[in-house]
């Protein structure tokens, strides 16, 4: 029996990203669908992690150059995750101008355009991953820990004190100003 926690969560993985900085590996894929360690493509770690966290509703949401990504997932992952019997699915959702006649501009833009798949599903928590990051981290923890603060908001931050492969998360209830893809210095 799923945990109803996790049941009540949707998935969104952001996996449209042009990745320029890859470029030539980019040449003819998303960043998401850049072939790492043989077989397997970055997009893997995500949904790995969604896998072994027992995430089972999730949205892949494409846009650039995607043909190779929806096959990598139509045909290494659809038998994972879609058991209807228990609401488990994993599907592919590209743009669909719901909001106007562009793209998606970016990020949060890509969230907005698809409010109307938010508004149908209705999910108590929307988990809203990244299908270019490498990492491993158990997001069934994090939703708890969101869930046991009602927060409004949750983040995995890197803590800088511990070795880098440490993920602790934060819970933040606060109005935030969001900048994408900052410079550091």
């Amino acid at each position: 029996m799923p945990d109803p926690l996790l049941a009540q969560t949707l998935t969104l993985i952001l996996a449209g990203g042009q990745g320029e900085r890859l470029y030539p590996l980019t040449r003819d894929r998303a960043k998401p669908a850049v072939p790492f360690g043989g077989m397997y493509r970055i997009i893997d770690f995500t949904l790995s992690n969604c896998l072994n966290s027992d995430i089972g509703k999730v949205y892949v949401l494409t846009q650039y150059k995607s043909f190779s990504l929806d096959r990598h997932i139509i045909l290494g992952w659809s038998s994972l995750f879609n058991n209807p019997e228990i609401g488990r699915y994993i599907h592919i959702l590209p743009p669909q101008q719901r909001t106007g006649q562009t793209w998606y501009l970016g990020t949060v833009d890509a969230i907005y355009q698809n409010v109307y798949t938010l508004e149908r599903e209705k999910p108590e928590r929307v988990l809203i991953l990244a299908g270019d990051h490498i990492y491993k981290l158990n997001y069934a923890e994090m939703i708890r820990y969101h869930a046991e603060r009602d927060a409004e908001l949750t983040m995995p931050i890197p803590s800088r004190t511990r070795p880098r492969r440490s993920w602790p998360t934060g819970a933040m209830s606060a109005r935030l100003t969001v900048t994408t893809k900052p410079t550091w210095t």
